[in-house]
Parts: structure tokens; C-alpha cells; sequence
């Protein structure tokens, strides 16, 4: 079995808070109505042709900010996936769950390696926009990101914390489309990631295989050379990614010899 790679997206409810104006506004803790907690989730196991989906709507607006069960469920999901993919996934979507988690006295999931496509764009490029929007529409071949055309802005959580049916429709297909398009986007951005985890260590088999896609057409083009090693250096035929081989190529002889600086 290879590795679990699960692509995931949060929405997440509003702090409801008194406050007496519009601007430089300071709000104590005091002065908080309601806390935030997560409205729904999408993920889609990579492989796989349908994303999942649930969210706290549909009982009614009093249990809407019960995420309780939406927690169990997206633990499970956290628990089984080796990594995860997310755009600003290490800032946002991970440690809103982990919060979330541990308010509900639940304990910590299998561990789990994270690839988050927004800090994978500051690394390696320089766009535009690191935005979802941007990168989707102009990097990806077909999914973009949603938005909400029905429901625009800020009016889209305000009429889900009413459990507004359509609302909720509309919330689905905005938080599936995110995922598919944040999918597509790490499907681009996966051969230039550099340390991406190396997904051919996952299986059982004994093939040279790609260390991002796991693919075994891969072929070896020139040499890769550190300060004391020669290794042969591989292309990946089916993503493009570029790997070398673990043992270096160099005789004892020369390993001596070589100096360092």
C-alpha cells in the first residue's frame, strides 16, 4: 500500500462579539458572544474521483457552532492519511483543527507530514498572488477556486449561521472546489518541491521509483555532485521531478582524497 495523501479545506464560523464601532476597535474577552468553531470540510483522498463533505448544517441555526461531530469525522480522516496537502495549511486549516481537537478533549492523530502549497509558491516562485485565486487561474489546467456567486462575501457564512438550505448548497460546492482546485495546484507544484516526502519509501517494492509520484518510469540523465559525493542523477518521465540515487559513485579511494571547505 502507498502513501495516503489527502488534499483538505476548513470553513470556519465568526467570532460573534459587542463591540461600539466600526474601526480600531479593541475586543476583550469578555466582550465575546460566541466563540469560532469549524462549519464544514471538505477532503479527497489523491487517487480518488470523489471528495468528501459534511458540515454542522441542517439541524436547525442554534447547533450550528455544535462541531462537535464534525470533529470525530475529520479525526478520522487526519488519523488515516500519511500527508496532508492544504493551501496555508500549516498557519490555518491544521492548528484551527488541532484547537478545536483539543476544546473537545480529543487526543492527538497519527502523525502526519504536510504539504502546503501557499508556502510552496513563496519557496520556489514568485507570483503575482499566493492566493488560491491567483494561483488556480493562472497555474492550473482546469479547476479554479469558487466564489460564491449566490452568496458573495461575507454573506455567505452570515446566511449559513442561519441554516439557510441554499446557503449550505452553496457552501458544499464552495469548499469542494477549493479542494479539487488546491489538489490540481499541488499536482503542478509537485515536481519542483524540493523535500517533498518521499512516497516510493511508503510500498513494499524494491524498484527505483520516483520520490515525489511514486512512478517507476524514471531514467537517469547526467551526474549530481555534492562537495564529497557523485551520484547518478533521475528524471521522472511521468511528473518531471528530478532525484538522484542514495549511494554516492565515488572509490574509496577518491572519498579520501577529496577535501572539504
Amino acid at each position: 500500500m502507498g502513501a495516503k495523501i489527502l488534499t483538505l479545506d476548513i470553513e470556519t464560523a465568526p467570532i460573534s462579539a459587542y463591540t461600539w464601532g466600526l474601526w480600531e476597535q479593541n475586543v476583550g474577552l469578555d466582550m465575546i458572544g460566541e466563540e469560532w468553531t469549524i462549519l464544514s470540510f471538505s477532503a479527497k483522498w489523491l487517487g480518488e474521483k470523489t471528495p468528501l463533505f459534511q458540515s454542522t448544517g441542517g439541524r436547525g441555526k442554534n447547533h450550528i457552532r455544535d462541531d462537535k461531530t464534525l470533529c470525530k469525522a475529520l479525526w478520522a480522516l487526519l488519523d488515516e492519511a500519511d500527508i496532508i496537502i492544504a493551501q496555508n495549511g500549516k498557519a490555518f486549516d491544521i492548528k484551527k483543527i488541532n484547537a478545536r481537537f483539543i476544546v473537545h478533549g480529543m487526543q492527538p492523530y497519527s502523525p502526519i507530514k504536510i504539504i502546503d502549497t501557499m508556502l510552496v509558491a513563496k519557496k520556489h516562485f514568485a507570483f503575482t498572488s499566493n492566493k488560491l485565486e491567483w494561483m488556480s487561474r493562472n497555474v492550473n489546467k482546469g479547476a479554479q477556486k469558487d466564489k460564491h456567486k449566490q452568496f458573495p462575501g461575507f454573506e455567505l457564512w452570515a446566511e449559513c449561521l442561519k441554516d439557510n438550505p441554499k446557503a449550505w448548497s452553496e457552501m458544499k460546492k464552495y469548499n469542494i472546489q477549493d479542494v479539487i482546485a488546491t489538489e490540481e495546484l499541488y499536482l503542478r507544484m509537485r515536481p519542483w518541491i524540493e523535500g517533498h516526502p518521499n512516497i516510493a519509501n511508503y510500498g513494499d517494492s524494491e524498484e527505483m521509483k520516483c520520490p515525489r509520484c511514486d512512478s517507476t518510469k524514471v531514467q537517469k540523465r547526467g551526474m549530481a555532485r555534492t562537495q564529497t559525493g557523485e551520484y547518478h542523477r533521475i528524471l521522472c518521465l511521468c511528473c518531471g521531478g528530478w532525484s538522484r540515487t542514495r549511494h554516492t559513485l565515488n572509490s574509496s579511494e577518491k572519498r579520501k582524497a577529496l577535501l572539504s571547505n
